[in-house]
């Protein structure tokens, strides 16, 4: 069964992202795959990312069930200092020590056959890249890429967290696509609303070979039918945060009860 908006599913953002991510990547590289041939390829590069504060995500990404241990009253325990009896207070709670969590993350680099350069990196971002200490991890690559001349195209199909290219001028949208070409002074944006279709996006290639097409939209529809992700969503609840606008909302019902 389809997904039941047009564009971005909002449920999909919450502890299936990872599945979504690793999917999408793939389906992209599917996609590109005959387009490039025969000068390049399309290859998945797989990383670890550290996500020290996952607590954040308890709930939304990380489905595990945060503890909270009430100790038992047991006669107070006492302690004797310089002949004094002293009684010891014990702790109102016992708090699990914070663990961080190994993310695995994907993205599709695009390398010329002659060399195995990389051209183009096409990086789908997670909630690990859009929040501290991974943002500034997350831009420091970036940086590297565009001192590289490598060219950037950045996936933000999340609503939490911080874009790693914010600035004031752009849209205050729920998803945003941005390409950032190798040397190039400014960055293509695709604001996308969450009633849109999302766009059909360029990636670029060596000069003088021109873009090719990658049919967003197309890619995330056939992940959504292949994994049937239809069957683990309850769409009888709230999307995950964060809260979406009234008329959102009402938009949002309005497209479920049409299924």
């Amino acid at each position: 069964m389809p997904s039941p908006f047009l564009g971005m599913d909002p449920y999909l953002e919450g502890y299936l992202w990872p599945d979504v991510h690793s999917a999408l990547a793939n389906k992209i590289r599917q996609h590109l795959t005959p387009l490039l041939r025969p000068n390049y390829t399309a290859r998945l590069e797989v990383y670890l990312a550290e996500d020290p504060f996952p607590e954040g995500e308890i709930g939304i990404l990380y489905p595990d069930v945060e503890v909270l241990e009430t100790p038992q009253r047991q006669p107070p325990a006492q302690a004797t200092v310089n002949h004094n009896t002293l009684t010891i207070t014990p702790p109102a709670l016992s708090l699990p020590v914070p663990q961080a969590v190994q993310v695995r993350l994907t993205s599709v680099e695009i390398r010329d056959t002659a060399k195995n350069r990389l051209i183009t990196s096409i990086e789908i971002l997670s909630p690990v890249n859009k929040r501290e200490p991974g943002l500034t991890t997350y831009r420091q690559k970036r940086q590297r890429l565009y001192q590289a001349n490598v060219h950037l195209l950045e996936l933000d199909l999340l609503r939490r967290g911080t874009r790693p290219f914010a600035q004031p001028r752009l849209p205050d949208v729920p998803y945003c696509i941005a390409l950032t070409r190798a040397q190039a002074k400014q960055t293509e944006i695709w604001p996308v609303e969450l009633r849109d279709r999302l766009p059909v996006i360029p990636v670029p290639l060596q000069d003088p070979d021109p873009d090719v097409p990658l049919d967003l939209q197309a890619a995330l529809s056939a992940i959504y039918d292949e994994a049937a992700y239809d069957l683990s969503l309850d769409y009888t609840q709230p999307p995950p945060p964060p809260v979406l606008s009234n008329a959102d909302i009402e938009w949002l019902q309005t497209q479920l009860q049409s299924r």
